[in-house]
């Protein structure tokens, strides 16, 4: 696999003058889908990763080594660079040089560390808390160290918005500026304001979390500097949704040719490489 040309087009929208929404992926097939439909850059998120492989909620149940396994199966099928949420690090920082490792060698062309105390603390439950600036700095610069390819995109995120302030949003994507990060990732801006003082703050590449209703359209945000914003993981909802739907018609007696809102056998085809491995039979196993 090659992974450093999806790494260089990835680098190439962060470089450009607009800002992109990624396609929300969860394995193999939707990421063929986003990769067809035209997205420059698929979205892996942590808490959608949780859900696809665990079937649990995000609160840091999965583990690195499962994360990083489903990412390597997204990388494989598609040639659509991949950007993951790496949560925490999955531990201290010395837990993030690992995590950089791994999700390198699965193939993903960039990945967000965040400084969100996790996984929650006793007697913390309802509450989110972030680490101080000093260990997200230190996570920041053990992320950087590992990294092998310079090409993989390593990004400082923050929910401090929503969670503290501004104040300490600004002071938090300085740091980790200055600790040598590529793209700063910040969630929680609810105003333009608040946007505004933080994409003044830096002169990286930002992006955004949340659902793509942000305080700006985004031809406003490419003017910003804001070079990737998140519309949510409806893709997955949808899907588990079409499920739950078309599963319970079933046990309720609708005939299975009668089952609407389904794939054509051409899609299925197209999107499982249907053709090719045909093709392979044909050269490989044949006389």
């Amino acid at each position: 696999m090659k992974w450093t040309d999806r790494r260089e087009k990835y680098r190439a929208v962060l470089a450009g003058d607009d800002c992109v929404h990624p396609g929300s992926v969860f394995d193999p097939l939707s990421a063929r889908v986003a990769e067809d439909l035209g997205f420059e850059v698929g979205m892996f998120a942590g808490s959608v990763a949780s859900m696809a492989v665990l079937g649990l909620p995000d609160i840091v149940m999965l583990t690195l080594t499962e994360f990083a396994d489903q990412a390597y199966r997204i990388c494989r099928a598609s040639n659509m660079p991949l950007m993951v949420d790496a949560d925490h690090g999955y531990g201290n920082a010395l837990n993030v040089r690992r995590t950089v490792e791994e999700l390198e060698n699965a193939g993903i062309a960039g990945l967000t560390i965040e400084d969100t105390e996790l996984p929650q603390a006793f007697g913390t439950v309802g509450s989110t808390r972030l680490i101080s600036i000093e260990e997200g700095v230190g996570k920041m610069r053990a992320a950087l160290d590992a990294r092998q390819d310079p090409d993989l995109v390593i990004i400082g995120r923050t929910g401090a918005p929503q969670i503290t302030d501004i104040g300490d949003a600004v002071r938090r994507i300085k740091a980790y500026e200055a600790a040598g990060v590529d793209a700063v990732f910040i969630s929680g801006v609810k105003t333009r304001d608040q946007l505004d003082a933080l994409c003044e703050a830096v002169s990286l590449p930002v992006m955004l979390g949340g659902s793509g209703t942000g305080p700006a359209d985004r031809e406003t945000l490419g003017k910003m500097g804001v070079r990737v914003s998140l519309q949510g993981h409806y893709p997955f909802m949808a899907a588990v949704q079409a499920t739950y739907e078309t599963l319970k018609a079933l046990r309720e007696g609708t005939a299975p040719e009668d089952i609407t809102g389904t794939a054509s056998d051409d899609t299925m085809k197209h999107l499982t490489r249907n053709a090719d491995f045909k093709r392979m039979m044909k050269d490989y196993m044949t006389d």
